[in-house]
């Protein structure tokens, strides 16, 4: 465990306290207990809610992610298998070699899941939780198959975070496509008048652009093009099919 602490104290902020710092402190012992009490000082000492770390966010989906694999727990190996390329490929290999186990022991263990997501509904910005509850969807989605189990807690996680029925819908079309996708991934009616389906494009280029989870790291920025693409492709879409200039 010393190659995780090493790498956990080094990019942990509010998630050392609240149920998740709970929730991992079981895991990693009364060292993560000791960080917990020093982060809690310096959080009473600051007015100011602190800003939403790498580790934060890597703890945030780790027990979430956890409670979704016990949800349907039919095909937990291939999942882990598949899971964990899914991580080397967006974290690499070294931090995926140091949170499989994290993840395994989180399996083991009762995830209070409406508690964690109220502190990271007060802690991370809204375009963090956008991007966690996209990683989620990616996740479940890895071995083709989204069972309904699945799907329903991610759903009611999302609604826990604080994101809108439009922003879910929106998420969830750009890794599931029907006929409707690109109106769904633009947040639009598909009665919009052309100049509404321009506006919402530009509203939801923005609203997904890259550059709003930078702070996240390269990884999740790299991650969050593939929305940022989905929504030019809805809108070269809905242009084709309207013959709109």
């Amino acid at each position: 465990m010393v190659g995780i602490r090493k790498w956990l104290f080094g990019v942990l902020g509010w998630s050392f306290g609240g149920p998740i710092g709970a929730l991992f402190g079981f895991i990693m012992g009364s060292y993560f207990d000791y960080m917990a009490k020093v982060a809690a000082n310096q959080y009473r000492s600051s007015n100011n809610r602190r800003s939403t770390t790498i580790g934060d966010f890597q703890l945030s989906l780790l027990a979430l992610l956890a409670a979704i694999m016990k949800a349907d727990r039919r095909n937990l190996k291939i999942e882990l298998n598949y899971i964990k390329d899914i991580l080397r490929n967006t974290y690499g290999e070294q931090q995926t070699l140091e949170m499989m186990p994290i993840l395994r022991e989180l399996l083991k263990k009762e995830i209070p899941v409406r508690d964690i997501c109220a502190q990271i509904r007060y802690n991370m910005d809204h375009a963090s939780r956008l991007e966690l509850v996209s990683v989620l969807l990616k996740l479940s989605m890895i071995d083709n198959q989204f069972h309904a189990k699945e799907e329903n807690l991610i759903r009611q996680i999302s609604t826990w975070l604080g994101l809108s029925e439009k922003d879910y819908n929106s998420i969830y079309s750009v890794y599931k496509k029907d006929k409707d996708w690109a109106y769904r991934v633009l947040e639009v009616s598909q009665n919009a008048t052309n100049e509404e389906v321009r506006k919402a494009y530009r509203r939801m280029a923005m609203k997904y652009h890259p550059d709003r989870v930078s702070h996240l790291g390269q990884d999740m920025a790299k991650s969050a093009e593939e929305k940022f693409k989905a929504v030019n492709k809805a809108w070269e879409q809905i242009k084709t099919e309207r013959n709109i200039n």
